[in-house]
């Protein structure tokens, strides 16, 4: 958020982050996005504008959540290896006056490495995975658990910034600098399509 030069607060927000039966990831993400920005709506003032997001890491269609412990973390990061899986973000911009609710989704392609059993054992006893969903963070310097990914970055670590200067855009919020060039130096990221995401073709 820094990063667009936008003044925010951050603002917990308790929802049941529980999938429905038969929901799709993409229906999911977007639910809970909405679930979020509607849960502190109440207390805040009417002009406030309210920015949610939530972020799914999806293997053939099952969402992966945060581990509850050591061994699930581990049997997610064997599933995930040597091969390519998806992660969506979902935004939701709820605008209290008017009660104008905006939402955008973002997905990116993760090609993961093949990674030894050593190096899983030694991410594990950081204690990082196990408040990540799928279990891993990608911006790990340790780690380092993805292969050269095509899309948005910043997507997998849990806010596409393109995506939300597009939705906040179309509310009339501008940012208030480059926030492609600061998030490519911000990450170390070459990204190749934020134009298209700027655009709306992506």
């Amino acid at each position: 958020m820094t990063l667009g030069g936008w003044t925010f607060t951050l603002i917990p927000a308790a929802v049941d982050e529980r999938p429905l039966s038969g929901e799709a990831p993409r229906e999911y993400v977007l639910r809970l996005a909405e679930d979020k920005a509607r849960a502190v709506a109440d207390h805040l003032p009417q002009e406030a504008l309210v920015i949610a997001a939530d972020t799914a890491v999806v293997d053939g269609g099952d969402i992966l959540g945060k581990p509850d412990d050591e061994r699930q973390a581990e049997t997610m990061l064997r599933r995930l290896r040597g091969r390519s899986h998806l992660v969506y973000t979902a935004l939701a911009v709820l605008r209290l006056s008017g009660g104008l609710l905006l939402t955008d989704l973002c997905q990116t392609e993760v090609p993961m490495r093949n990674y030894s059993d050593g190096e899983i054992a030694d991410y594990i006893s950081t204690g990082d995975p196990l408040d990540k969903a799928g279990a891993y963070a990608i911006q790990h310097a340790g780690f380092r658990p993805a292969e050269r990914i095509s899309g948005c970055y910043a997507n997998v670590m849990g806010l596409p910034l393109c995506h939300l200067v597009r939705t906040l855009e179309k509310l009339g919020v501008p940012s208030q600098g480059d926030v492609p060039t600061a998030c490519q130096f911000s990450l170390q990221y070459d990204c190749r399509v934020y134009p298209q995401v700027l655009t709306g073709e992506g």
